[in-house]
């Protein structure tokens, strides 16, 4: 599992609007990148090109290619559901499915997909995929109860394990803890180093520290002005994003004149 990322000239666009202009970037199989810039800089917006859920939206569309381990994902007859199941997503607010159990929203992925398991395997999958997740311990005498009865911090727990369970090869984090207190952050941050062991994660957040905590490279995005697309505009290791940035925009940014 992992994959090497790579976006070659890309344009991420809502209808004529361009978004997201020129991004060019390499990351790493097995690493934590963290993307940071002000509201609205377009880090979310590149972020979802990545396993094409920009798509989603209506008249969405990317220009230029974005490759995991050399095969570009906008190629002509790629489905984009197998995307999706190479590159899971963790979304801004924990979103259990809230009629199901802790058990059914582990598996809710292979349901969806149509993958069927014998009653063997899906027990060892939620297992597995709960231990993956820091959660087993805690759930694992309550597993047919409904994930929407966990704390905000297991909650979110439970779509990482959720994200997992489908054997991606990327996880994509869009700020993962900006609805949880310090406690249960500390613990995603915590599961996000040992995440990089088997997969190649990505994240947005807004929080500095956290970045700098958690990242081994920084992807630093900024924008012009309102109605103007949002540049990345410096990528390298964390530390030197943080003490000795090669761009006065990003050292602006990162030490607090603005954004």
């Amino acid at each position: 599992m992992s994959k090497r990322i790579q976006a070659k000239d890309v344009n991420v666009y809502y209808g004529d609007f361009l978004a997201v202009e020129g991004v060019n970037i390499e990351i790493e199989p097995r690493t934590v990148t963290a993307f940071i810039g002000p509201s609205g800089c377009g880090k979310t917006t590149f972020l979802r090109t990545i396993n094409r859920m920009h798509e989603v939206i209506p008249g969405a569309h990317v220009k230029g290619e974005v490759l995991l381990d050399n095969d570009n994902i906008y190629e002509s007859g790629v489905d984009p559901v197998n995307v999706r199941g190479l590159v899971g997503m963790v979304f801004q607010r924990p979103n259990p499915f809230p009629t199901m159990s802790i058990r059914d929203n582990v598996l809710a992925g292979y349901k969806i997909n149509g993958r069927r398991l014998s009653s063997r395997a899906a027990d060892e999958l939620v297992e597995k995929s709960l231990t993956g997740a820091n959660l087993w311990k805690e759930v694992k005498d309550r597993l047919d109860q409904p994930g929407s009865g966990l704390s905000g911090g297991q909650q979110q727990r439970l779509c990482i394990a959720r994200t997992i369970a489908v054997e991606p090869e990327v996880i994509l984090m869009d700020e993962p803890c900006s609805a949880l207190d310090p406690i249960s952050t500390l613990a995603i941050e915590d599961l996000i180093e040992e995440l990089k062991e088997q997969y190649t994660v990505v994240i947005v957040t807004h929080n500095m520290q956290q970045a700098a905590r958690v990242s081994d490279r920084t992807g630093f995005f900024n924008i012009a002005g309102t109605g103007k697309p949002g540049h990345l505009i410096e990528y390298d290791d964390t530390e030197k994003i943080f003490s000795n940035p090669s761009n006065k925009q990003t050292e602006d940014y990162v030490s607090g004149r603005f954004g």
